[in-house]
């Protein structure tokens, strides 16, 4: 470069400089300018040797960062401060305890977590790129602005991405996608979660993007043109109410337009909201709400309003925090038109999220609201140990999640992901009210616990100290936290069972003059066609594999000396991972409805299903019950045409699958017979009753139980332990 050019360079250097300083959200003491003017000078030096894909001087990329976080996110000096210093660890000379040293600690530990995530292995495969996220999210732990740093170095990033090659730009903006603008959502950053979301469709289906850019730019004027004439309409009187107010357009951002293309099935000039329109009033603390409502009424004086349309986020805000009240009115030319209204501090909370919160604290306060949403996050991240993919797709769905509002028996106010039930709410409150679930009542009323709740519900869950979860409340919980818990506590009990399984296993194979050791567990676990050691110790544990299925085995086993030369020519290998720590299931079943009943079915030919797809079923005219999965083509059509033919289907594992059994008692009626016979059943067996009978007659009685179990075995041994019970002269099963 030429002398002149570097000297033009760093004037433009010194004129970014003053300019973040200028637009900074928060205002800056003086401390603080002397530690962004001290960053700023490191992180000019550090980067002097570097040059961007683009040709321009390195350091143009984390002022422009620290740009986006001090005016866009708004956030404060140390923030700034680490944004110009987030790349100096990882590409330049300086080393972490420099940072240390000359900056303080929190400074260090943010460019630390950041250095961290930039580290993360960039592979494609998506169960990595997950791993990544997660490993990213449990960075939080240290310090959330490191993921508010980490978004805006990626908006920044998306920004300039067209000097780059197109793979990188695809593969870049994919994980933009499907990481990072669910996470700016999740902390109310809604303008920086709209631009990722537009940047990353400009190159993941440019052809789309610049179609419907341009149609936007074509309906520019029209769009005014309808904006003033709803404000001419609604003008005079919120003048004459001596309102201090202006009204502006909102155009739906190109993603949401293209969401919704696809989601419809319908061109751009179908879309009937392309845009909402916001009335932002000046108001002091105490008048504030009062003015939205009086705002709500002079609209809704001059147009009709959709009454299933009205979101009041004042009353209660989002957890993100945002505040305003919604409306959808039948606006001029009979079009729907949504208006926002809310004051100047609602305003700026929803275009910058947590930071305009803090500035309408003072003190301590200021502290906290950032703790508390820190907290929620920690939630999600808790329970850690689950898969990643799962990881994700849970924290996804409980990021972009509407949510409902229901309360507490003494009236407390809790937020629940649209979709909720009283299991999730349970688990919102603590973990053990969750564990320990027995029943809930909804409005006062007792319901089962896969209800969904509503907005307003009144929700008392009933503990008690023997209630623990089962296998089935994993279709009633929908929120990540509480499934996760579920999860974990499932597992644990299965371990339990298969480590009893091992030892009633080494038992019986002695018996037949085996030894349990590795090589005769893999063979069984080929024999048996499982997965993992632990798949068939718990499937021992609950009796679903019996005495005659371990003779079988053990029979073959005997004759491997026979077999060991067929075995030459075709060797079985064992099957990999196969001392996994996990119990697999093994999807070999359908079931179909509530009741979950086995009915004759055919797999449907347009989308073939496999065991363990998500999946229905459709009863057909001539061919009884036809199942497709949830995501066929033809899906929608059926479910929208025949929604009374359809009925719900999911895969089971049949080693697990309980049945119904009646048994009958007949006996010499005494005093408490009914109290043995039923702690006999649940709490010596752990059997499940559905169904119970007695009736005496002159002394003797009859009884009849419906109980749940596993399989064969356990029904067998339940009728020895009744026949045991002083009393009872037999014990059949109908």
């Amino acid at each position: 470069m030429t002398q002149a050019a570097l000297e033009q360079e760093n004037k433009l250097i010194a004129q970014e400089y003053k300019e973040l300083l200028r637009i900074s959200y928060q205002t800056l003491t003086d401390d603080d300018k002397k530690l962004i003017r001290s960053a700023f000078e490191v992180a000019v030096d550090a980067h002097k040797e570097q040059r961007r894909k683009s040709g321009e001087a390195y350091v143009f990329h984390p002022i422009a960062v620290a740009k986006i976080v001090a005016s866009e996110i708004g956030l404060d000096a140390v923030s700034i401060a680490s944004a110009l210093l987030h790349d100096v660890v990882e590409d330049t000379p300086y080393t972490l305890d420099d940072i240390d040293r000359m900056f303080g600690e929190t400074v260090a530990r943010i460019v630390d977590g950041l250095t961290k995530i930039s580290h993360l292995k960039k592979d494609m495969n998506i169960s990595q790129q997950a791993e990544n996220f997660r490993k990213m999210l449990l960075t939080l732990n240290d310090d959330v602005r490191v993921i508010i740093i980490k978004i805006a170095d990626r908006y920044h990033n998306m920004l300039t991405m067209d000097s780059m090659p197109e793979h990188k730009q695809v593969k870049i903006a994919s994980e933009t996608l499907y990481i990072y603008a669910p996470l700016a959502h999740r902390i109310g950053l809604y303008n920086i979660k709209t631009e990722l979301e537009d940047l990353s469709l400009k190159y993941t289906e440019p052809e789309v993007y610049y179609d419907i850019k341009s149609k936007i730019e074509e309906s520019k004027e029209e769009q005014q043109a309808y904006i003033n004439a709803f404000s001419d309409i609604i003008d005079n009187s919120l003048k004459q109410e001596g309102l201090n107010y202006y009204i502006k357009g909102r155009m739906k951002s190109i993603f949401s337009m293209r969401r919704k293309m696809k989601t419809q099935n319908v061109g751009f000039d179908e879309i009937y909201d392309k845009f909402a329109i916001r009335i932002i009033y000046k108001s002091d603390a105490k008048n504030e709400k009062f003015l939205a409502w009086k705002i709500y009424s002079i609209v809704t004086d001059h147009f009709t309003p959709n009454p299933v349309r009205l979101r009041d986020w004042i009353s209660s805000p989002k957890s993100t925090g945002y505040e305003a009240l919604h409306i959808t009115v039948m606006g001029p030319k009979g079009k729907w038109v949504e208006v926002q209204i809310r004051s100047e501090r609602m305003h700026e909370i929803a275009e910058k999220g947590y930071a305009a919160h803090f500035k309408y604290k003072h003190g301590d306060q200021k502290e906290q609201g950032i703790e508390v949403w820190l907290n929620k996050l920690q939630e999600a991240l808790e329970n850690s140990n689950s898969n990643a993919v799962d990881f994700v797709e849970e924290f996804k769905l409980n990021l972009y999640s509407k949510e409902i509002f229901v309360f507490t028996p003494k009236g407390e106010l809790k937020s629940l992901p649209k979709g909720a039930t009283p299991l999730d709410f349970s688990f919102n409150i603590h973990t053990e009210v969750g564990m320990r679930t027995r029943g809930a009542k909804v409005n006062g009323k007792l319901v089962p616990l896969n209800t969904t709740l509503h907005s307003g519900d009144q929700v008392e869950i009933i503990t008690s100290e023997q209630a623990k979860p089962n296998q089935n409340w994993l279709d009633y919980a929908t929120t990540a936290r509480a499934r996760a818990k579920i999860k974990s506590v499932l597992r644990e009990e299965k371990k339990s069972v298969a480590e009893e399984g091992k030892e009633i296993l080494r038992r019986k194979l002695k018996s037949q003059k085996i030894t349990l050791n590795e090589d005769s567990v893999n063979k069984m676990v080929t024999f048996f066609k499982l997965k993992t050691s632990l798949d068939l110790f718990y499937r021992v544990g609950i009796g679903s594999i019996d005495n005659k299925m371990i003779r079988d085995f053990a029979s073959s086993y005997s004759n491997a000396f026979i077999s060991f030369f067929k075995n030459r020519i075709r060797r079985t290998p064992a099957p990999e991972d196969i001392d996994k720590e996990e119990i697999t299931s093994k999807y070999d079943l359908l079931v179909f409805g509530k009741e979950e009943e086995k009915l004759d079915y055919k797999l449907s030919q347009c989308c073939n299903p496999i065991p363990g797809d998500d999946v229905f079923g459709f009863v057909s005219v001539s061919e009884g019950i036809k199942v497709h999965k949830k995501n066929c083509p033809n899906a929608i059509s059926l479910q929208s045409n025949y929604a009374y033919r359809i009925i719900s289907a999911k895969w089971v594992d049949s080693t697990q699958e309980e049945f119904k059994a009646d048994i009958q008692l007949t006996g010499i009626d005494n005093l408490g017979l009914v109290s043995e016979i039923t702690e006999v059943i649940s709490d010596n067996m752990h059997v499940n009753m559905r169904n119970l009978n007695f009736s005496t007659d002159g002394g003797t009685f009859t009884g009849r139980i419906t109980v749940v179990v596993k399989n064969k075995g356990i029904l067998n041994k339940l009728t020895e332990n009744l026949q045991q019970i002083n009393g009872i002269d037999k014990v059949t099963r109908l």
